[in-house]
């Protein structure tokens, strides 16, 4: 099991490089001049070449790279061209509303997709699993930024149940911290939702056709341990959807955050994109990665720890 952490965590790194590396040179190809989207349209030659200069445009690319490379595996992403503050300390104050939000999405993926996958596929046919088909087919096809818009006008405005728009942070006060990330969380899952359950309904009336299955029931094991058993070995599916879901939701963050007036990861990388501040696209970049490593890490350690022939692979 060592050895099976140690590989992915080396790919992982790898991954992390690579991508760092292709988005800084891609952000520069994009972004040919900067200063134009920082300063403006009015500014003149003579401004834009003193701006330049002081964010060192006027450097060779490569050792621009290199300086931003070497200050980054610090953890020092360098300081914005937007507002010359420090890249690091304005994410830190952005990455937890958008990964409180992300979590909570996923946590409501993860709980009723499941629920609803297990259900269906142990009573494949029934009334109640043709209601969740249809409320499937009904959810995967409406847009996302319309159900948020929805959710606003229904829950928020009329039944005045959550705030429309806003963010509290939890050390102000976790019950206004909850109900502001619910409705955008809501938002996020409902399309996660669909596909969990539908990829754990599939897994679990295949493993149910098993003869190990049968087995465990002529043995007289009660219903309730063999729907364990059973899940157990049809959750690698809905486990791989829901850590593809929360990779998925990082950036459809970005269009939930502006309904909702979220100041998160989302907000940030749509103001940073039309001003053309290319440390603060790098650090977003940097720990959209990180994420996304760590939860394929967990996936895989989970699914090694489920079934012990992915650890050879």
């Amino acid at each position: 099991m060592l050895l099976f952490t140690a590989k992915r965590v080396l790919s992982g790194i790898l991954l992390l490089v690579a991508v760092s590396i292709g988005t800084f040179f891609l952000a520069h190809l994009a972004i040919s001049d900067p200063t134009a989207s920082l300063l403006g349209t009015t500014a003149s030659p003579a401004q834009q070449a003193a701006l330049a200069e002081k964010i060192g445009l006027d450097r060779p690319l490569l050792v621009q790279f290199w300086d931003w490379l070497s200050h980054a595996v610090l953890l020092d992403f360098g300081v914005s061209w937007r507002n010359f503050q420090p890249v690091g300390a304005q994410l830190a104050i952005k990455v937890p509303v958008t990964l409180s939000v992300v979590t909570f999405a996923t946590l409501i993926t993860a709980v009723i997709g499941i629920a609803f996958g297990m259900i269906t596929g142990l009573r494949p046919g029934t009334w109640f699993d043709r209601i969740i088909k249809g409320i499937s087919v009904v959810l995967f096809a409406l847009p996302g930024f319309w159900v948020s818009l929805v959710l606003v006008m229904w829950l928020a405005v009329q039944l005045k149940w959550f705030p429309a728009v806003g963010y509290v942070p939890p050390t102000q006060s976790v019950d206004g911290w909850l109900r502001s990330i619910t409705l955008p969380a809501i938002s996020l899952a409902l399309g996660g939702i669909v596909a969990v359950s539908e990829q754990l309904r599939n897994a679990v009336i295949a493993q149910s056709r098993q003869d190990w299955v049968r087995t465990l029931r002529s043995r007289g094991l009660s219903a309730t341990r063999v729907n364990l058993h059973i899940l157990r070995n049809a959750s690698p599916a809905a486990l791989t959807v829901i850590a593809l879901m929360f990779v998925g939701l990082l950036s459809g963050a970005i269009v939930v955050e502006q309904i909702f007036s979220l100041p998160g990861l989302g907000q940030l990388t749509n103001q940073s994109s039309q001003n053309g501040d290319i440390p603060m696209l790098l650090g977003i970049t940097v720990i959209s990665i990180v994420f996304v490593i760590l939860i394929n890490l967990l996936l895989d350690l989970v699914l090694g720890w489920i079934n012990p022939k992915v650890r050879v692979a």
